[in-house]
């Protein structure tokens, strides 16, 4: 099981703060999200993804990860 933090724009679309997942790969991870939760749809292609604090732009094993990051843009500064 892998524990999804949503933030900012994500939580919004989401719907909650985090849950736990059990799909094994990033690229099912996201598809999963996206079935469950469509708001996210608009969000999540434009979100940086943390695998256990490291940035991961495509497909990534699960497997040991504890922590998914879901990270919209930030403005300001």
């Amino acid at each position: 099981m892998v524990r999804v933090r949503f933030f900012a724009a994500a939580e919004d679309a989401a719907g909650t703060p985090d849950e736990e997942r059990q799909e094994t790969t990033l690229a099912a991870l996201r598809a999963a999200l996206i079935a469950d939760h469509p708001a996210l749809t608009g969000v999540i292609d434009r979100c940086s993804i943390l695998v256990d604090g490291s940035r991961h732009d495509g497909d990534a094993d699960l497997a040991g990860a504890r922590t998914v990051d879901v990270l919209p843009p930030f403005a300001g500064g």
